[in-house]
């Protein structure tokens, strides 16, 4: 298994082929008229993208691994992601609805957005660049398990596959299986395992030798 870290971006030829979203083009088209016509201001364009660039990923594992630890604040997760986010500070910016699914020996999900590159920010902050390229936004939907095998996730037959399109209004957070091995690990011991691929589905937790 290779190693992954919250900064690493695969750079698997099929899946990064391509160019920006025609979508980023129009927000950024879009947010030029909005200050034009005094809809919002640039203070407020900054102060949002401020918002946005002090998310991580550690903020995602934060919460997959008090879920690991605590079955009863999993379950509240399971049931309404954003507001179990909130219980540990992790605030929202927007409207926008948390479904978290959980990963299981029998049950594998993997998050996509079909139509632009809608993400889980308050909790992941921001998407990788081949999360956003149209050879994955595509090919996450027709041919899941042939994606995974490119980062390296093989999944069994008898394993059920499913891909969750986000959405303007709605977002998907995967929460990984726990790895076996870690039963003495501290929360913050499985927190560092968990990285940014692993909550959007496209590898497993692994196990790196403690010191």
């Amino acid at each position: 298994m290779n190693e992954h870290d919250h900064d690493h971006d695969h750079s698997h030829t099929p899946i990064t082929n391509g160019h920006e979203p025609a979508a980023a083009e129009r927000a950024r088209a879009l947010e030029r008229l909005l200050v034009e016509k005094g809809v919002i201001g640039r203070e407020d364009v900054r102060e949002g993208i401020d918002w946005l660039v002090s998310r991580s990923p550690a903020d995602g594992a934060r919460i997959v691994a008090r879920a690991w630890v605590d079955p009863f604040y999993k379950a509240r997760l399971l049931t309404n992601g954003r507001a179990a986010c909130e219980e540990l500070g992790i605030s929202f910016y927007d409207d926008t609805q948390l479904i978290v699914l959980e990963n299981t020996d029998k049950v594998h999900n993997l998050i996509v957005c079909t139509l632009c590159s809608c993400y889980p920010r308050p909790v992941l902050g921001l998407p990788p660049d081949w999360y956003k390229q149209k050879p994955y936004r595509a090919r996450a939907v027709i041919e899941p398990r042939a994606v995974l095998a490119e980062f390296g996730t093989h999944i069994s037959d008898d394993v059920d596959v499913r891909v969750s399109d986000s959405t303007a209004m709605v977002r998907y957070l995967v929460l990984p299986m726990r790895p076996r091995g870690t039963e003495e690990y501290s929360e913050d011991e499985l927190a560092a395992l968990v990285t940014r691929d692993t909550m959007i589905g496209v590898v497993p937790v692994t196990v790196n030798a403690r010191s």
